[in-house]
């Protein structure tokens, strides 16, 4: 089982000057520490169902050009990268740009998105969420296309693109792993059977709740011909794990019966301090998960 870090918050320190040599930290106390992984979020306003939205908050892939030199070992990636805020062809050269510069270690976490606030504040065009899934398959169609040996026109509904050169390519191969993130049952885990390497779901639900999406998705790898042991499950924790290490290992084990092979996890105190003790408390009976 592996274990992700999924840095949400840059409120803590509380001087803006603090929070660069605070993520780069973090970052490289948790690679040392064993994390696998480690994203951001994609999104300009903090969130307002949790935080105010004025709270601090920093462009994503920025973010993570500045992490992957600090670091040399952990996957870097969105979670997960609102399909409205770039166009197709330029999110993907950004993919591929943190890939190269990593040394192959980006991931595209991407997803439908949802903060209307953030996008009517900033002038992002704001569309039904019927439009948005159009727009996230055609991406993905894109990102795809871009990352092969065709370099031709694509035309889409929503996205025309003359040419789909992409120089250099990504070193990840075949390209850097594709994560669709939501547990959206009819739109959503249909996308990750067609296009994705990786899902990713919250286990706010509950076990049971990840057990019942992993058997829709089972079904959508049937009827769309593709293995379903391919994909790689991916779970964003519940459980905070330094409130009780017992309770959190506990749901993690029960994550790996589920197949689930990656639990992201929340920084809840001073980051630094977070990524110090996942490496003394959490990471070192994790090895004993399956």
């Amino acid at each position: 089982m592996k274990l992700g870090l999924h840095y949400w918050n840059y409120s803590i320190p509380a001087d803006p000057a603090a929070i660069a040599p605070t993520l780069a930290q973090t970052a490289t106390t948790a690679e040392q520490a064993g994390v696998a992984s480690f994203t951001v979020m994609d999104h300009f306003f903090q969130m307002d169902a949790v935080f105010a939205a004025e709270e601090p908050m920093l462009e994503a892939y920025t973010t993570l050009g500045y992490v992957a030199a600090a670091t040399r070992r952990m996957t870097l990636g969105v979670l997960v990268t609102g399909v409205m805020y770039r166009y197709p062809g330029l999110l993907a050269k950004t993919v591929t740009t943190l890939d190269v510069l990593s040394g192959g270690r980006a991931r595209l976490g991407i997803g439908a998105s949802w903060y209307e606030r953030e996008q009517l504040g900033l002038g992002v065009p704001v569309v039904p969420v019927a439009e948005r899934f159009e727009r996230l398959e055609e991406t993905l169609r894109i990102c795809r296309q871009m990352w092969s040996a065709d370099d031709g026109p694509f035309n889409g509904q929503h996205y025309q693109l003359a040419e789909t050169i992409n120089s250099p390519q990504p070193l990840s191969r075949p390209h850097p792993p594709i994560m669709i993130g939501g547990g959206g049952e009819k739109k959503t885990l249909l996308l990750v059977a067609r296009y994705a390497d990786a899902c990713n779901l919250f286990g706010r639900g509950g076990t049971d709740d990840i057990a019942r999406k992993l058997d829709v998705l089972r079904g959508h790898c049937a009827a769309e011909g593709r293995d379903y042991d391919t994909i790689e499950k991916t779970v964003v924790a519940a459980q905070a794990p330094l409130d009780d290490v017992d309770a959190f290992l506990a749901e993690v084990a029960a994550y790996a019966t589920l197949g689930v092979s990656e639990v992201q996890v929340t920084p809840d105190r001073h980051p630094v301090e977070f990524a110090q003790r996942l490496g003394d408390e959490v990471l070192p009976r994790l090895a004993d998960i399956g």
